[in-house]
């Protein structure tokens, strides 16, 4: 079941990749430091039976007793920060675009709780391999990595486009809840279930023209209520459970009334904040979790300072 909160019952030992030439993992007779519990063998597709998984090359931590939502809850105490690091370069070549996301989480990432990737870094650079060692990267430094893809198209597209974000090794994608469940997202979601990783939906975006999609009154046919557009989707994020909701911190009040919906049971994502005139308060007192940090970071000219006070001001507002 997704975010099943089963135990782990013990410490296994480290199975290795194969070496050259040899289909047979490799396995260590060293002892398994504590923390890494059940991990196994990334295969092609990337997934792996439990504990770690991202690539085809490399073993990451992640235990499968935690769901998306617990994993970012921990990340979020072990950093002391709510920041998610919106990893949105200015457009450049390929491998100044690696580069530079290197160079800006090496920088910031005491500071954040997790980054976000868009395909405004996934379409110039390519999502296998150069965006997915990204992910590794983000992965080392102890942190989840989201897919800002806002899947939205007919079911096996869906299927596609998710599975090839979690085999890239992303923890989470964003989808959008306007192409319904049936042959839409529902695929998504098992593909999230059976490969472990979360499903954050749209509910209202931060730009000024959201209101003309997501602000929309419409008739609810299950109630016989008209309702605004993000309140149907808020309650869409809690029946099909789940792992976050994405409302613009341009819009506190929205967040408030999303908030009054999905109480705690499903965290708030807001981006916006900085270039795009979201205040961490008001964002934070409505009922944020999370707020998602851009250009206000990467375009920085002093990442780190800026990513810190961000981050120390969102922590004034924190329980």
């Amino acid at each position: 079941m997704k975010g099943d909160s089963r135990t782990n019952g013990g410490v296994t030992s480290l199975t290795h990749l194969p070496q050259k030439g040899s289909d047979t993992p490799q396995e260590t007779t060293q002892a398994t430091p504590a923390h890494l519990v059940d991990a196994v063998l990334i295969d092609e597709t990337g997934r792996g039976e439990k504990g770690y998984y991202v690539s085809t090359s490399t073993l990451i931590e992640r235990s499968v007793t935690r769901s998306f939502i617990e994993e970012m809850e921990r990340s979020l105490k072990r950093a002391h920060s709510n920041i998610v690091l919106a990893l949105d370069l200015p457009a450049d070549g390929p491998r100044r675009l690696v580069s530079g996301s290197t160079h800006i989480l090496q920088a910031v990432h005491p500071y954040i709780c997790a980054v976000k990737i868009n395909r405004q870094l996934v379409l110039p650079v390519g999502l296998f391999p150069r965006v997915q060692r990204i992910v590794e990267s983000i992965h080392e430094l102890g942190l989840p990595a989201i897919m800002d893809c806002k899947i939205n198209d007919v079911g096996h597209t869906n299927r596609a486009i998710a599975e090839f974000y979690y085999k890239a090794g992303f923890d989470a994608v964003i989808s959008n809840p306007f192409v319904g469940w049936r042959e839409g997202l529902e695929p998504v979601f098992e593909v999230a279930e059976k490969m472990r990783r979360g499903v954050i939906l749209l509910v209202y975006m931060s730009h000024k023209g959201a209101e003309e999609g997501y602000g929309q009154t419409v008739y609810d046919a299950k109630t016989g209520k008209r309702m605004p557009q993000y309140s149907v989707f808020a309650e869409k994020a809690l029946s099909w459970k789940a792992d976050g909701a994405v409302v613009g911190a341009t819009f506190p009040k929205i967040i408030g009334e999303v908030h009054q919906i999905l109480d705690d049971r499903v965290p708030i994502y807001s981006p916006g904040v900085g270039a795009q005139g979201g205040k961490i308060g008001s964002a934070i007192k409505a009922g944020a979790r999370y707020l998602i940090v851009g250009r206000a970071i990467t375009r920085s000219e002093a990442p780190a300072e800026t990513a810190k006070s961000i981050r120390d001001s969102a922590n004034r507002y924190l329980e």
